[in-house]
């Protein structure tokens, strides 16, 4: 699909979709639990989805469809080696390309089989023991996490000793808060996570609350033309996105919270330093407020950015460069030379649905229209983005209709 942006600005109010990172965790304890549990998520999206046809044929084993989400392999092929499963992993898109080291050799070091059959499919069988487990800290904490899920469906405790730096540590912490839901308390000392073998006991409901990484998309737009309001925001929430306010306020722009109601107005801004380690998804949306911001705005700590959907610091960088910014790699980051307008252009949104959001969003600066070929790729965290965005810049203009599509 093919979207045609007019600019205009993006303003008014927008309730925040359910977030795609605590859905995965809650369905995944909810399916492992001793009882039924109602997962209440207003929203979907192909990643959730995928999570849960793997679930449901978890209970058979046979093919487990997890599409291109990495979430999904990653939490789920250590559980299903835990439950003694046989069964072939399906993956599409970049993920069969994607890294499973060190992860795999930790599962094949205690029981389980891996081999890839075809280049689109990863097998598992074998059966996990318990035992003492090593991962470090910076490769990806969803390696974490499917230990973490993993280890308590087993007959005796485990440990998993975390090493080095420790990326991402919101995300292992969201992964802990599901599993404290389900009555899997794991101690942590020293980066030692302590897990038992009690299993997964129902809270008999559990709330997906909203989601603090596509929200940061409109209250990006806040700051750059503004003011955006999105409902519907823990303020208290474990998701490491939450920090998009406070560097939005570093940035220059004005933030505003009335309960779960946050607001960002635009301000003077101007350039930073931003350190990407624990705030990944971020570096797209983030990247075009800093073409907004004079000065030369650097992001490093980003490396593992290149793992994702797409590198994402090369389309990042090839994003701003197509509609005008000033922009460069680096080997784990960017910098953008900020401040001045952008003349619009076409984007390749490289199948990821973190470049299509970023360039619509990138549209609000831009003198002329902005193109985003592959904009389909959004239903992989959010589908309804091109809804809500015409919404929005509805209300941020006198124009009906600015918005196209053509397919």
């Amino acid at each position: 699909m093919i979207q045609t942006i007019h600019p205009a600005p993006l303003r008014g109010s927008i309730p925040a979709i359910p977030s795609k990172s605590a859905a995965h965790r809650l369905l995944i304890c909810a399916a492992l639990a001793d009882s039924p549990t109602e997962v209440i998520c207003h929203g979907t999206s192909k990643d959730i989805e995928a999570t849960r046809a793997c679930l449901a044929a978890m209970e058979t084993g046979g093919i487990l469809p997890c599409g291109e989400s990495g979430s999904t392999l990653r939490f789920l092929l250590p559980v299903a080696a835990a439950l003694g499963l046989e069964a072939e992993f399906l993956m599409e898109g970049r993920l069969p390309q994607r890294p499973l080291a060190p992860l795999d050799a930790q599962l094949t070091g205690h029981g389980a089989r891996l081999s890839r059959p075809a280049p689109d499919r990863l097998r598992v069988s074998g059966r996990l023991t318990p035992g003492d487990y090593t991962l470090p800290g910076n490769v990806s904490s969803q390696y974490i996490s499917g230990l973490l899920f993993a280890l308590p469906l087993l007959d005796a405790p485990s440990t998993l000793t975390v090493t080095g730096t420790v990326e991402s540590a919101p995300y292992i912490a969201m992964t802990l808060d599901a599993l404290g839901q389900f009555g899997v308390d794991v101690a942590v000392r020293n980066q030692v996570y302590a897990i038992p073998a009690r299993g997964y006991r129902s809270p008999g409901k559990a709330l997906v609350e909203g989601d603090w990484s596509n929200a940061a998309f409109w209250l990006c737009a806040g700051a750059l033309a503004g003011p955006v309001t999105v409902t519907g925001l823990k303020p208290d929430s474990l998701q490491g996105d939450k920090a998009v306010l406070d560097i939005l306020a570093q940035f220059g722009a004005k933030t505003e919270q009335n309960g779960e109601h946050f607001t960002v107005f635009p301000g003077a801004l101007q350039a930073l330093d931003i350190d990407a380690a624990a705030i990944p998804d971020l570096v797209p949306v983030l990247s075009v407020v800093a073409a907004a911001a004079p000065g030369v705005t650097r992001i490093y700590n980003a490396g593992r950015l290149r793992l994702k959907e797409s590198d994402r610091i090369r389309t990042v960088c090839a994003m701003l460069q197509n509609l005008g910014a000033d922009a460069e790699e680096t080997a784990d980051g960017l910098l953008i030379r900020g401040g001045k307008p952008l003349t619009g252009g076409t984007v390749d949104s490289a199948n990821d649905h973190r470049i299509a959001m970023a360039a619509a969003v990138a549209s609000v600066l831009c003198q002329g229209d902005v193109t985003v070929t592959g904009a389909e790729a959004v239903n992989k965290s959010y589908p309804g983005f091109w809804e809500d965005f015409e919404k929005l810049q509805k209300k941020g203009t006198d124009c009906h209709g600015p918005c196209r599509a053509s397919q």
